[in-house]
């Protein structure tokens, strides 16, 4: 293979917006050319979330139907026995995922039985093979080991916005909280898996700035999903306008370029993308997406593990496969 782009750290907001700014076609092309450097662009990973506690929770999260101080339609589901877990991770794995991700929704990680259930999850789900990852809220460095050395891949921990336009979207914790959480996961030699949302109402200077907080990392994170609103009725933002697609693909070219060895995810809204638009992103960078069991992912709609496939299958691409290095 020829001489890969060089990973970069320092990048400055004007770079960021140079490269985001090119023309759309010409975006494409330089990001594509970046991804095959970097990765085989005919493999796509497949990650299943699943909501193993749903609701009540603290936060105001503008966008999200699990807060609980918003009136939606989501109902509070406590925490699901760890055999049910491992089952779902099962079928997940049987249905060609090769990462796992586990989503409760808490203000912050508790020491309690609670997180002894999630430690136990955590082992089980590893013991089969997949890469685990979980989302559980801020988490402490002494957490963070535990979480480690039971055999966690990944954790999530999303910036969402702009640490400009932070306030605007979230006010029970701060972009700083976000980036201690993100360093806990760090120190404990945990994979990082940090995005954000596009459709908040933010600004292009908004999405710029907060691809420059994750590219000027001291390491980039290895996993970079890239959301669309997903428009909850009852939250704050159930009537923001629809993301436009090429706005997705603008986002993904652009982490695809300022962080080339990175997974970058197609994440949620791509329940309204239709085939054509989803091709475009995956010839942008993308080289993840996200399923979750009965066509939802956490609690908004998604497509469907067999749609998915379909896709896959019609566009002449294929579900990664686990990589034994991968596996803690």
């Amino acid at each position: 293979m020829d001489k890969k782009t060089s990973i970069r750290n320092n990048w400055t907001k004007e770079e960021i917006e140079e490269i985001y700014h090119q023309p759309l076609l010409e975006l494409i092309y330089k990001a594509s050319t970046i991804h095959r450097e970097w990765h085989d662009p005919t493999e796509v990973q497949i990650s299943t979330l699943l909501s193993i506690k749903t609701g009540g929770c603290p936060e105001d999260c503008s966008y999200c139907g699990q807060a609980a101080r918003y009136h939606t339609n989501i109902k509070v589901q406590a925490l699901l026995p760890t055999e049910t877990v491992i089952a779902h991770a099962q079928k997940a794995k049987d249905s060609g995922s090769s990462r796992f991700c586990m989503a409760a929704a808490w203000r912050e990680v508790r020491n309690n039985r609670d997180f002894d259930r999630v430690i136990d999850m955590v082992k089980g789900v590893n013991e089969l093979g997949l890469e685990v990852c979980c989302t559980l809220g801020m988490l402490t460095e002494e957490q963070a080991i535990r979480l480690q050395e039971a055999g966690l891949y990944a954790y999530n921990h999303n910036l969402d916005t702009s640490e400009q336009y932070y306030e605007e979207i979230i006010s029970t914790r701060t972009f700083d909280n976000r980036i201690n959480t993100i360093n806990n996961v760090r120190n404990a030699g945990i994979t990082v898996c940090s995005g954000g949302i596009i459709g908040l109402g933010e600004t292009h200077r908004d999405r710029i700035s907060m691809l420059l907080t994750l590219a000027t990392m001291p390491k980039h994170p290895e996993s970079i999903p890239i959301n669309a609103l997903a428009r909850v009725a009852g939250t704050p933002l159930e009537d923001n306008e629809k993301v436009d697609s090429w706005e997705m693909v603008r986002m993904i070219a652009t982490a695809r370029i300022v962080m080339p060895s990175s997974m970058v995810r197609l994440s949620a809204g791509r329940i309204e993308m239709n085939e054509t638009e989803q091709a475009w992103c995956f010839m942008a960078g993308a080289n993840s997406i996200f399923t979750g069991e009965r066509e939802t992912l956490l609690v908004t709609p998604n497509p469907g593990v067999s749609e998915d496939m379909q896709m896959l299958e019609k566009l002449g691409l294929k579900p990664m496969k686990m990589k034994e290095s991968s596996c803690c």
